[in-house]
């Protein structure tokens, strides 16, 4: 738990134009640093968490770029057709984005969901990538068996994403180092963008925040 505030964290990603950080509110009772974060990078980032079609224009009228959705479109380990047409249809496509987070089992990786406990029946594949494409402007997919271990990224995963996705990804896991960077930036050729968490100094991590930022204003 940081001892800092969600606004803190918010005011120093625009202070360094790192647009498209995530807000993923964990559990109830998070409204309030959400909202203060939202408010104070408007337009920069994103919002996940308990979004459903109910809410989401109310999340993005508070300043989020975008609503990141995962199991409210995923019932009894299927896709909700329906529901994530809802969803696009009061949104907008361009201010959707998909959480597909996987795990390996066999050869495949397949979306998990209620906190990453239950397997979907839907694989993460170029044909789920392309199906899901029309519905949103973007991915965020978690490598979950390598998430919060800081022990590397999933490199095959990574480089399959590049490959089959039409739209942008985001890319979550394991990352542990700046040529973590590097290496998702190669892999995914330029397709793929990294989230590094826990592994950042500002969390207590050993990955200096600032060498991150100075990667990415090279890319730009």
């Amino acid at each position: 738990v940081s001892e800092k505030s969600a606004a803190w964290f918010a005011e120093l990603y625009q202070r360094d134009g790192l647009f498209g950080g995530h807000v993923i509110m964990l559990g109830a009772g998070n409204d309030g640093e959400a909202r203060a974060a939202l408010k104070t990078f408007p337009g920069g980032l994103q919002i996940g968490g308990g979004m459903n079609a109910a809410n989401a224009r109310d999340w993005l009228d508070a300043g989020a770029s975008h609503v990141i959705v995962t199991s409210w479109v995923f019932r009894e380990g299927r896709v909700d057709w329906a529901r994530l047409d809802e969803l696009a249809g009061k949104i907008g496509k361009e201010k959707l984005v998909l959480d597909l987070s996987c795990r390996k089992r066999g050869e495949d990786y397949f979306v998990v969901t209620d906190r990453w406990q239950k397997f979907t029946e839907r694989a993460v594949n170029a044909d789920t990538l392309r199906k899901f494409s029309g519905c949103c402007a973007e991915f965020l997919i978690h490598a979950v068996d390598v998430e919060g271990l800081c022990r590397g990224i999933d490199s095959e995963l990574v480089e399959k994403l590049g490959q089959w996705s039409p739209i942008p990804v985001t890319y979550a896991g394991g990352a542990n180092s700046l040529a973590d960077l590097e290496a998702v930036t190669k892999l995914g050729g330029g397709k793929v963008n990294l989230t590094i968490g826990s592994a950042l100094d500002i969390f207590g991590g050993g990955v200096k925040y600032e060498d991150c930022v100075k990667f990415n204003r090279r890319q730009n």
